[in-house]
């Protein structure tokens, strides 16, 4: 692992990346219990997958900023991984 990730991010109304630049990665994605609604992430087809509170789920060798995520401004988004 050349890079520990661990970020905390703050999801708006509109869609926004994990990452504003490409970040391969492993990581574990999650939305934590204290969420007031569903995080809604892009699907391969466009369409929004919603995760409810305490929902996660682990990724590898995933490009950071390809994915984005959009739900109640102010619901949080967690990332812990590492890049290699």
């Amino acid at each position: 692992m050349n890079n520990v990730i661990m970020r905390k991010i703050e999801v708006t109304a509109g869609y926004q990346p994990l990452s504003d630049r490409r970040m391969v990665a492993s990581a574990t994605l999650s939305c934590p219990p204290t969420n007031s609604g569903p995080v809604y992430f892009r699907g391969d087809d466009g369409s929004d997958v919603p995760w409810t509170s305490g929902e996660w789920h682990d990724f590898w060798n995933v490009d950071l900023g390809g994915i984005v995520v959009k739900g109640t401004p102010g619901d949080m988004v967690t990332v812990i991984g590492g890049t290699w």
